[in-house]
């Protein structure tokens, strides 16, 4: 939207002011930030026209105006300026970062809780696998007449097992034609590829009359659509009772309700694959218990095959920059530790940042 110097000057003073105050901002409040540079009149009349315009909201009739969620992507594309954060807020997440807990439950915990702490909005923190998992090797031990284990070595070096008890003898010669016909026909494929047809010709080739291959099989489909779960951590989500828009105890309910519900979680919105830090703003979302509000997200590296994602939710009267830039560096810590490093050296406050122009929005 082509918009003039003025027009732009304007909306970005009311969406700054909207975002400090919580109150509809008027003309007089408008003319006072941007002192004698330009007339009462003047304002008014640009700020009817940015309402036409679908970018500012008149909430009441006698009221100021607050900003659309059109306004908002305006000012986040084209207004705010990119800040990167203090050199306080760094050594507070520098030090949270530097005594994270040990395990992958723990590194999404810690960046879901740091997320929260630092922008006062409900954050999430998700690890998702992002390659494909398989069975790499499998091995069968036997137990006595009527147990034996199962033990399968996954492609990505991690190794499962099951105790497998059974109602009739089992013959250790079987496990061992078992392992044999698994290792060729089951592994390297993922879980789509294990049909009945596979299931039946396997069970015809070694002669098993007593279900043993739909055991293994079953267990083999397990692990693989597990591999591929989304590990998901909700923190900080009674932060939304300290923000205005959710004084409303129903409104606060609905969001928290949908936050509290896996398969909700599914549909939040993603970043983009390049790393930098995206903003979705209100109806933008695909959730309808998300059109008012806004989510930023940003990626960061867990390790071979391991994508993670952390992001905050909070209404779109939100210090879109400021959540951007605690977000990115805690980011890009994770990503620095992970990768082996112990020192951060990222940019402070007073640097100029840059939000990519293809992950905002």
């Amino acid at each position: 939207m082509n918009l003039s110097e003025r027009k732009k000057i304007i909306l970005r003073v009311v969406v700054e002011q909207y975002v400090q105050m919580a109150e509809p901002v008027g003309s007089k409040a408008v003319a006072t930030e941007l002192g004698s540079s330009i007339s009462s009149a003047t304002i008014r009349n640009e700020m009817a026209e940015l309402e036409l315009l679908g970018l500012l909201e008149q909430p009441h009739t006698s009221a100021g105006r607050i900003p659309s969620a059109l306004g908002y992507r305006i000012y986040v594309n084209e207004l705010m300026m990119h800040q990167k954060i203090s050199s306080g807020e760094a050594q507070v997440i520098n030090h949270m970062l530097g005594n994270r807990p040990p395990g992958q439950a723990g590194l999404v915990d810690q960046a879901g809780s740091l997320a929260s702490r630092l922008t006062t909005y409900p954050a999430y923190a998700m690890a998702a696998v992002t390659g494909v998992t398989t069975i790499a090797r499998f091995d069968f031990i036997f137990v006595d007449s009527h147990t034996f284990i199962i033990v399968t070595l996954l492609n990505n070096d991690t190794v499962k097992n099951k105790l497998v008890h059974l109602t009739v003898p089992i013959d250790p010669h079987l496990l061992t034609k078992l392992a044999s016909i698994f290792n060729a026909s089951f592994t390297g494929i993922p879980e789509e590829r294990i049909t009945q047809a596979l299931i039946n010709s396997t069970e015809r080739a070694v002669g098993d009359t007593i279900g043993i291959v739909p055991v293994i099989a079953g267990f083999t489909i397990e692990l693989l659509v597990e591999s591929k779960s989304v590990d998901t951590r909700v923190t900080g989500t009674m932060n939304l009772l300290n923000h205005p828009e959710y004084r409303d105890i129903d409104k606060a309910q609905r969001l928290i309700s949908y936050l509290s519900d896996d398969t909700e979680l599914a549909r939040l919105p993603l970043p983009s694959a390049s790393g930098e830090v995206k903003i979705t703003i209100g109806p933008e979302n695909l959730a309808a218990e998300l059109k008012d509000t806004s989510v930023i997200t940003v990626r960061y590296d867990v390790g071979e095959d391991v994508q993670g994602i952390i992001g905050v939710i909070g209404p779109t009267r939100m210090e879109y920059s400021k959540v951007a830039a605690r977000l990115s560096y805690i980011a890009q810590g994770l990503s620095v530790l992970l990768a082996g490093g112990d020192k951060l050296q990222l940019g402070l406050e007073g640097e100029n940042s840059k939000l990519g122009d293809d992950d905002i929005g």
